[in-house]
């Protein structure tokens, strides 16, 4: 539930080491680099642009070359190559690189140029292969398709609509004879023909062809349409094998897939490294590097700096004008779920880290909405073997996750113990349809079904509620004390703490609350009217105190008044915890279903098989359905409901200087941990 103390950090050095001396901070990845001076007559920024868009132009050659190259040979992108992670690599390859780093530029741009190849070839052979269409019902015609006739005849070629007979074509131009028709080819949606008549009758011909649907053909040609037939179909083989051709050498760079994945993130780098060169202020012989680091690291930074390099490191406490980066410092219990917190916002100036008490909640919560054994069982057995079997090769972001899912299994398995729910009823089912047992449930709860006492699961669902925003009041409370705000700590908190239990006390005082809560409650006289006083007392101080900013009386006491009406705000708060019962039943009434459906199936030889496959399918569709839905609404409990009661954000994650790639990851020895 802390934060790292961060430090400013100020390295002064000579110009000739700053490749060097950048590449070991790069590598160390502590220092988020900003510029905190300004430019003068001496020191100023060096104009990067022109060098980092040739790193931009080359990381995009490489992603394209990447992505031609994955479209003919696929990648091997399956669930696995996530868990084996990035691959890790000595320094010394790296640094080595820069010997083949033209050659793989090379390989990346002969990719790129060999897929516009293929894409342009196979634009050519779809052009080929339609004239090769238009041309094959005029295959027997041995006369070119633009032949108009001789001196003293006139040709027509063209095609007609649905299937013709020749009987019918000279029916239709009986009055234009003497002309020759042909028919080359006839289905039963177009008639290709030929006619011939004299040129004096050409016109009306023409003419009357034109009345029944008469097309020319869209290509006209000098040659028969066998012989450009012949042609179209020698080019239309040349750019096949030239197609064959490129695709067989595009396929060969398949093997060259490590060097443009290592191409891609050295220039990632090498990009990085000038973004920040960009900041930094430089004069002719010396240059500056500003930024904040964690101070657990300032000793050892800067005593390695020293001794490789002659510089001047000072390192100095933030100012309270700083936007100080936020970086958490959690155990391995409450670590998943920083990026939750990060998801809504980091902490921001002031405010405490909440991914401790949050995680406590949020593992609850989860498993009350899933409350299911066997789903937790499942979920937390499988994210175990995965962070067991990859525990050297999974990312950070990966581990976490797993991590977080693995806690959540945990606690659905305690929760479905304790609520009797072991994929749904399965034992009881699987009693009653193959062995007969159905007086006794086969495995009892340790608590009560939730199906059978539901007012109950209400009730507890809301208690649950109030303590979760008793306890974001609390923090709220911590923060003030922190900035040592002690009157907003009695307004705005002990008030709130004094007036919400009293109206618990009091409603739980109230039989016809206890009756639609089906609980039993004996509260002492005494402790019901001490409650109401303290809450006459709370609420009185609210309307009082909650309007102290402003100077004029009145407005002070409709805010407080206003402030007062908050209390709804908690009652709806209160009753969202409500989900925690509708999403417990729904999970064990969904599984129940499926076991009785499972149970219709049970009798015959191949009963057992069949009920088998539907347990497996329905309740793997149960887990996933009702685990997501978990998911996101554990995550509105905590950023609405919880948040709400405490927390802004608004802070700055930090950003170390540092290695981003996404295939490799550089191995080195270092004297100090790792940034998480």
């Amino acid at each position: 539930m802390a934060l790292l103390q961060m430090q400013r950090i100020y390295i002064y050095a000579l110009k000739k080491d700053r490749k060097k001396i950048l590449e070991l901070l790069q590598r160390r990845g502590v220092i988020e680099i900003r510029s905190m001076l300004k430019e003068d007559s001496i020191f100023h920024k060096t104009d990067v642009q022109e060098a980092k868009e040739g790193f931009e132009k080359n990381i995009a050659l490489v992603n394209n070359a990447l992505e031609m190259l994955n479209s003919y040979v696929k990648e091997d992108n399956s669930l696995l190559s996530v868990l084996y992670g990035k691959k890790e690599i000595p320094v010394e390859v790296y640094d080595s690189f820069a010997e083949q780093y033209e050659s793989v530029i090379g390989i990346a741009n002969r990719i790129i140029s060999l897929s516009k190849e293929i894409v342009e070839c196979r634009s050519e052979i779809l052009k080929l292969q339609a004239q090769i269409e238009i041309l094959k019902p005029w295959v027997n015609l041995d006369i070119p398709l633009n032949f108009k006739g001789t001196k003293y005849t006139a040709g027509f070629i063209g095609s007609l609509p649905r299937a013709w007979t020749l009987e019918e074509l000279y029916e239709k131009l009986a009055q234009y004879m003497p002309l020759e028709i042909e028919i080359i080819s006839s289905t039963k949606v177009q008639t290709c023909l030929f006619v011939l008549c004299s040129n004096s009758k050409k016109d009306k011909v023409f003419e009357a062809l034109r009345e029944i649907d008469f097309t020319l053909p869209s290509l006209s040609i000098d040659k028969s349409p066998k012989e450009q037939l012949q042609t179209l179909e020698l080019e239309l083989k040349k750019l096949q094998d030239q197609v064959d051709m490129a695709l067989e050498e595009i396929t060969s760079y398949d093997k060259e897939r490590d060097n443009l994945h290592f191409l891609l993130d050295y220039e990632t780098i090498r990009l990085e490294k000038y973004e920040v060169i960009g900041k930094l202020l430089q004069s002719k012989n010396v240059f500056i590097i500003t930024g904040f680091i964690p101070e657990k690291d300032s000793h050892n930074v800067t005593e390695e700096l020293k001794s490789k390099f002659d510089l001047m490191v000072e390192v100095e406490q933030p100012k309270k004008k700083d936007d100080v980066p936020v970086l958490y410092k959690n155990n391995g219990f409450s670590e998943p779920l920083e990026g939750t917190v990060n998801s809504f916002s980091p902490p921001g100036k002031g405010e405490m880290d909440p991914t401790m008490a949050m995680s406590l909640f949020y593992y609850i919560l989860f498993g009350l909405m899933l409350s299911d054994a066997g789903y937790g069982f499942i979920i937390a057995a499988g994210c175990a073997f995965v962070l067991y079997k990859f525990r050297n090769t999974l990312e950070r972001p990966m581990k976490n996750t797993l991590k977080m899912y693995l806690y959540c299994g945990v606690a659905t398995v305690f929760w479905g113990v304790m609520f009797g729910s072991y994929f749904g009823d399965i034992f009881d089912v699987v009693g009653s349809t193959f062995f007969g047992v159905t007086d006794i449930p086969v495995i009892a709860p340790l608590w009560f079904f939730p199906v059978e006492k539901p007012m109950l699961m209400l009730t507890f669902s809301m208690a649950i509620g109030i303590v979760h925003l008793l306890t974001g009041l609390a923090m709220k409370g911590y923060q003030m004390a922190k900035h040592k705000d002690y009157k907003g700590i009695i307004y705005d908190v002990v008030f709130w703490y004094v007036l919400l239990i009293s109206c618990v006390i009091l409603l739980l005082s109230m039989e016809m609350v206890t009756n639609i809560l089906g609980i039993s409650v004996s509260l002492p006289y005494r402790v019901i009217d001490i409650a109401k006083i303290l809450a006459i007392i709370s609420a009185v101080g609210i309307v009082l105190t909650n309007g102290r900013e402003s100077k004029h009386p009145f407005k002070r006491f409709l805010k407080g008044l206003y402030a007062l009406y908050g209390i709804s705000g908690y009652l709806s708060d209160v009753l969202s915890y409500s989900r925690l019962l509708a999403l417990g039943l729904a999970t064990g009434v969904i599984g129940s279903v499926i076991n009785k459906m499972a149970a219709m199936t049970a009798g015959g030889f191949f009963g057992p098989i069949l009920f088998t496959i539907i347990v497996i399918i329905g309740h793997a569709l149960n887990i996933g359905i009702n685990a997501l839905g978990a998911y996101v609404h554990t995550n509105r409990l905590q950023y609405v409901e919880f948040f709400g009661k405490f927390y802004e954000g608004g802070g700055k994650i930090f950003k170390p200087f540092g290695i981003n790639t996404k295939y490799y990851k550089i191995k080195e020895s270092r004297k100090y941990g790792s940034i998480k």
